[in-house]
């Protein structure tokens, strides 16, 4: 797995992983804000890596080789862990491992398990990987409009179009099918860290199932609600206010 870093000369560190159909430059905007203060970590997830032919498999693979691939450079602590939509799903499966320690674990409009019968996470499953489908297809802008309500331009609609190219069905399949599916332990959990649930308001009833489940399996979550965002949309259109709020963990 490429792991790029930023300021290491800096004692702190953070670590940011970025949510599915974009690479590691989706944070290109947050790192020169944040690279003089922290040593960043921004790798660029299997299937999702322009540079290779590796294919997304599961939350809980990724999580697994992500904790291998800092514990082989000697990191076994960070100071936060971020990650948004996909990557807040690793994020929460990394925290169960316990593998790699964090003070603060931040989940933005991240996905959590469905708790629902097997065969209509099948459903669901099939909807999402068929819009995907149509993404290959060349219907980029489709797929952008049923994501989010904030406008692309037609540089950021070429970028999609882009991932989408690289991007294997079976890598697509597997995120959508994993990211609503991955495995976590039972009941009530508690971690070494202390757990942030961030979400834009524009996505709050798209986020209706994971704040349920936050509240119910992660007491002591701390919610945070941001105005006038839609899913997504920090890193990419407000890089200073999300700077801002992971230097205040």
């Amino acid at each position: 797995m490429r792991i790029y870093e930023f300021g290491r000369g800096n004692p702190d560190r953070i670590l940011l992983l970025h949510p599915s159909l974009v690479t590691w430059d989706y944070f290109e905007a947050v790192i020169p804000l944040l690279e003089k203060k922290v040593h960043l970590l921004v790798p660029a997830l299997p299937g999702y890596d322009l540079e290779d032919d590796s294919e997304f498999r599961s939350v809980e693979e990724t999580a697994s080789q992500l904790a291998d691939a800092l514990v082989e450079k000697g990191i076994r602590e960070v100071k936060t862990i971020y990650g948004c939509s996909m990557g807040g799903s690793i994020v929460l499966r990394m925290a169960a491992d316990g593998r790699l320690k964090a003070e603060n674990y931040v989940l933005d409009g991240g996905i959590t398990p469905y708790q629902l019968p097997w065969i209509l996470t099948r459903f669901i499953a099939l909807r999402d990987f068929g819009m995907m489908a149509l993404g290959k297809l060349g219907g980029e802008k489709l797929i952008v409009k049923a994501f989010s309500s904030t406008q692309y331009s037609e540089e950021d609609l070429k970028y999609v179009a882009r991932i989408f190219r690289h991007c294997t069905c079976r890598t697509l399949w597997n995120t959508f099918d994993s990211c609503n599916n991955y495995r976590m332990p039972k009941g009530p959990m508690r971690f070494s860290g202390r757990v942030f649930y961030w979400y834009a308001e524009k996505e709050r009833g798209a986020r209706d199932w994971d704040l349920k489940y936050m509240k119910k399996r992660i007491p002591g979550t701390v919610f945070r609600r941001f105005k006038g965002m839609d899913h997504g949309d920090m890193a990419l259109f407000d890089p200073e206010r999300m700077a801002g709020e992971l230097l205040k963990l």
